[in-house]
């Protein structure tokens, strides 16, 4: 701001001598932040301060051009120069698409050698300037995009949203799920920072691989939307279905059931893909029982493919999981559960884990006879997302594959 206010009655010399002035006073870093600042080059602010340490008098005299006089930019003797550079950074809808920058990393030098080659030298340095004033600048790729959405997609919202409400006014349970990503076991760098004395952060392995006899733990959350309470269910084995429902079970016996007493149904709401995924057959044969052996009718409704982020459990649970633990290495299943169950929020979160150390099979194929036996009433709606299992009378109830 400084600057641009003087700019105008300053002439080259006192534009240098003020801008040695301003990088002394700022101490380390003054000549960058100088230069960042004004646009001036570091070659004029470093003469402004040798002549600032050299002692500057009245009687000191030096030639100041006349307006207009200096070396001429790139940019006058090329006029082409940023249009070619605007090429090279957009090969595809401004300039060759068979450019080779096309597949390579775009960084100044790079793109600096390819204007040379091209018959339009530039230094590097000289090529990020030019792209800042044409309102480029340095930036990552941007998660916005969730692919294909399905047609219903708002109406599966209102759908789940109406159902919610509906279970909530009649004081029955809501339940948020989902399986967190996976985490390694040991003294591994976890993301984040955390305070500690200057200079002494704490040591973790460079390499990130899998401890043998650590492994990685999977945590399957269950978030109760009414009361803002939650279970996570920290297995060591296999993210399957009959993971994911006895990760239901265990809340239900701990905290569910004594919350809702009188419950006679459960209301789910998941992602469509996963352990948990619509398509699973394990997944309805798994809450088949469990719709037994608790004596209630379990409605599911799953979120559309591609809209996992809307499950209240990412941004009510996981995220604030993620808060408690960052920057800790996660050295055993004791400091996961531990974390994990001291994570508390400003607005009531309470959050209980246990570590689960049961083994779970992969590959299991359910037999058309054995999904036949589930007691399922799918919704007019999507009844593909949106069913309910009931609870089967005792003597009808085929509760494993094995059974059949």
């Amino acid at each position: 701001m400084k600057y641009q206010h003087l700019n105008a009655v300053m002439d080259e010399r006192l534009r240098r001598l003020w801008a040695g002035t301003e990088a002394l006073a700022y101490g380390t870093g003054g000549l960058s932040a100088v230069a960042a600042a004004t646009g001036l080059s570091r070659t004029t602010i470093r003469e402004g301060i040798r002549e600032l340490q050299a002692g500057v008098s009245q009687e000191t005299v030096v030639q100041v051009r006349r307006p207009g006089g200096g070396r001429k930019s790139l940019e006058h003797h090329d006029p082409e120069l940023k249009e070619a550079l605007e090429r090279l950074v957009e090969p595809v809808t401004r300039g060759d698409p068979e450019s080779p920058l096309r597949w390579t990393a775009k960084s100044t030098r790079k793109l600096a050698e390819e204007l040379t080659a091209a018959g339009h030298p530039a230094s590097p340095q000289k090529v990020g300037r030019l792209l800042k004033e044409l309102g480029y600048s340095l930036q990552s790729n941007q998660k916005t995009l969730e692919g294909t959405a399905h047609p219903d997609r708002n109406a599966q919202f209102e759908f789940i949203n109406a159902r919610t409400e509906e279970f909530q006014a009649a004081g029955q349970p809501v339940i948020s799920v989902d399986t967190k990503k996976k985490e390694l076991i040991g003294d591994f760098k976890n993301g984040g920072r955390e305070w500690r004395p200057q200079g002494e952060p704490e040591p973790v392995r460079i390499h990130d691989f899998v401890d043998p006899e650590l492994g990685k733990i999977i945590p399957y959350g269950v978030y109760d939307v009414t009361r803002n309470q939650a279970w996570v269910n920290v297995g060591i084995d296999h993210d399957t279905p009959e993971f994911a429902v006895e990760s239901i079970r265990r809340w239900w016996r701990c905290m569910g059931h004594r919350c809702y007493p009188e419950a006679t149904t459960l209301l789910i709401t998941a992602d469509s893909g996963g352990s948990n995924s619509y398509r699973a057959r394990a997944w309805k044969t798994e809450l088949q029982r469990l719709a037994d052996e608790t004596n209630l009718a379990i409605s599911v409704s799953h979120f559309p493919p591609g809209t996992s982020k809307w499950n209240k459990i990412e941004h009510r649970l996981f995220c604030h999981i993620t808060e408690n633990w960052r920057a800790r290495p996660l050295v055993d299943h004791e400091t996961v559960v531990q974390l994990i169950g001291n994570t508390r929020t400003q607005t009531g979160l309470r959050v209980r884990a246990r570590l689960d150390t049961h083994s779970y099979s992969i590959g299991i194929r359910i037999p058309d006879a054995v999904l036949s036996t589930v007691a399922l009433e799918r919704e007019d709606f999507h009844g593909e997302w949106n069913y309910t299992i009931l609870p089967r009378p005792a003597d009808s109830r085929v509760l494993s594959v094995e059974n059949v």
